[in-house]
C-alpha cells in the first residue's frame, strides 16, 4: 500500500477553471474527465445537486484509479432555490443573467475528496452569497458578447469581466465563486494525508 503522500493526485473535471486553481496549492496532479450524469434529480435543491455531482465525480474516478487521491467539485448557482447551471447557449445565458439582475444569489460549490484504497471520503460545501446589480439588456448583451461565459454556471465569470456585474461577494472561501473552494480543499488534502508544503 503507497504512502499517503506517495498517493497520485487526480482532479476528476473536465474544468479549466479547476485546473487553474488547484495548481495554485503547488502540489503535482493529473486530470482525468468524470463521466458522470449531471441531470437534476426530480426536487432536488441546488445544495443537494452540487453535493451529489461532486461526490460522483470523484468516486467515478476513484473507481477507476482506486490508490490516488481524488477531487470532485461541482457549482449550481442557487436562484431562490432553483438550480441555474450552465447555459451553454445565449439565449439561456440571457434569461439567466435576466432572472438574477437585482437579486441576491447563492452560488453552491461542494468539494469531495476519496481515495477508495485508504477507505477516505469526505465532502464539504462553501456558499458564496453574490447580490446582483441591476442589469439592463443592453449590459446582458453587451457582457455576454465580449466574454461568453456559456461554460460557467449563472452565465458570469467572476475572475473576469463579469466581475463588473456584482454589487458584492459574501464567502469564507473566495475562490469557491470560480469553481474550486481551496480552502476547503487543502484541507481535505491535509486530512487524507497529502502533503502540501
Amino acid at each position: 500500500m503507497p504512502s499517503a503522500t506517495a498517493r497520485t493526485v487526480i482532479l476528476g473535471s473536465t474544468s479549466p477553471y479547476r485546473r487553474e486553481l488547484l495548481a495554485r496549492l503547488r502540489i503535482p496532479f493529473v486530470v482525468v474527465a468524470p463521466q458522470v450524469d449531471e441531470t437534476p434529480c426530480a426536487d432536488e435543491t441546488p445544495q443537494q445537486l452540487a453535493c451529489r455531482l461532486a461526490l460522483a465525480k470523484a468516486q467515478a474516478v476513484a473507481r477507476l484509479h482506486p490508490l490516488a487521491v481524488v477531487i470532485g467539485s461541482d457549482q449550481v448557482a442557487d436562484h431562490a432555490g432553483t438550480p441555474l447551471g450552465k447555459p451553454l447557449v445565449h439565449d439561456i445565458a440571457v434569461a439567466q443573467l435576466r432572472r438574477m439582475s437585482g437579486r441576491d444569489i447563492v452560488f453552491q460549490t461542494a468539494v469531495a475528496v476519496v481515495c477508495l484504497d485508504s477507505g477516505f471520503s469526505k465532502l464539504e460545501l462553501a456558499q458564496v452569497h453574490v447580490r446582483f446589480r441591476a442589469l439592463s439588456d443592453h449590459d446582458i448583451e453587451s457582457y455576454l458578447r465580449a466574454e461568453q461565459p456559456y461554460d460557467c454556471a449563472g452565465s458570469a465569470k467572476s475572475e473576469g469581466l463579469g466581475i463588473a456585474l456584482l454589487e458584492s461577494i459574501v464567502s469564507d472561501d473566495p475562490t469557491a465563486l470560480v469553481g474550486l473552494p481551496l480552502i476547503r480543499t487543502s484541507r481535505l488534502l491535509r486530512e487524507a494525508g497529502i502533503e502540501l508544503w
